[in-house]
C-alpha cells in the first residue's frame, strides 16, 4: 500500500442528538483517524479504510449531515512529516495504555489473588479472560498502526509477561486443587467458609 497518499474527511452533523456526533467520532477513532481539528480527520489511503469511510459517510448523510471526502496524492515533506508523526504519537499513546494496563492492573490483580491464596479455577479463568481482552485490544491497535510506532514491541513484551504470570498462577491453582483432592477436601466446604455472613443471614431470615 502507498502510505504517501491520504484521505481527508471534513464533516458536519447536527448538534442534537449529541449521541450521533459521539457515535461517528467513536467509529472514526476506532478506524485510526488522526484529527487535525474538530470534524476534520485524515487517514492513509487504504482499501479497508475507504470501505469503512463509505459506511460512515452514508451514516452522516442519513443523520442530516454533510461531508467532503478529499484524496490527497501529494504533501509537502514538512506537512507529511507532521501527519506521520501524529499517527505514530497516537499509536504510541495507545500502546502505553496497554503497557500500563499490563504492568499495573493485570499484575496487581494476580499479586492480590496470590496474597489471598485464592487459587481457584474460577479466578484463573477470570484472569485469563482479562488477558484475552488485552490481546484483542493490542490487535486492534496494531491494525491501525500504519507507520510502525516504536512502543509496539514493548506492549507485546508486556502482554507476554502477563501470559507468563497467568501460567504461573494456573500452576498454583493446579497444585492447590491437586492437594485438596489428595486430602479429600470438598469444594463446597471451602465455599461455605468464604461466606459465613451470608449463611448467618440466611438462618436468621428463616427463624
Amino acid at each position: 500500500m502507498d502510505l504517501r497518499r491520504y484521505i481527508l474527511l471534513i464533516y458536519q452533523v447536527p448538534s442534537q442528538p449529541s449521541g450521533t456526533r459521539v457515535g461517528i467520532w467513536r467509529e472514526l477513532k476506532k478506524m485510526g483517524a488522526l484529527y487535525l481539528q474538530q470534524s476534520v480527520c485524515i487517514f492513509p489511503e487504504i482499501d479497508a479504510v475507504r470501505l469503512s469511510l463509505q459506511k460512515i459517510t452514508e451514516r452522516i448523510t442519513e443523520q442530516g449531515g454533510n461531508y467532503h471526502l478529499l484524496p490527497i496524492n501529494d504533501l509537502p515533506v514538512e506537512e507529511e512529516t507532521k501527519i506521520v508523526d501524529g499517527f505514530i504519537a497516537q499509536s504510541n499513546l495507545q500502546y502505553d495504555e496497554i503497557i500500563e494496563n499490563c504492568d499495573v492492573n493485570f499484575s496487581k490483580e494476580i499479586e492480590f489473588e496470590t496474597f489471598r491464596q485464592n487459587f481457584t479455577f474460577a479466578e484463573a479463568e477470570e484472569i485469563g479472560q482479562e488477558l484475552e481482552k488485552i490481546r484483542r485490544w493490542y490487535d486492534r491497535v496494531v491494525e491501525r498502526d500504519w507507520f510502525g510506532a516504536a512502543r509496539r514491541e514493548q506492549a507485546l513484551r508486556s502482554i507476554e509477561r502477563c501470559a507468563k504470570m497467568l501460567e504461573e498462577f494456573e500452576e498454583k491453582v493446579f497444585l492447590k486443587q491437586e492437594d485438596d483432592e489428595s486430602q479429600g477436601s470438598l469444594p463446597l466446604e471451602g465455599h461455605k467458609q468464604l461466606h459465613p455472613r451470608r449463611t448467618e443471614r440466611s438462618h436468621t431470615h428463616k427463624s
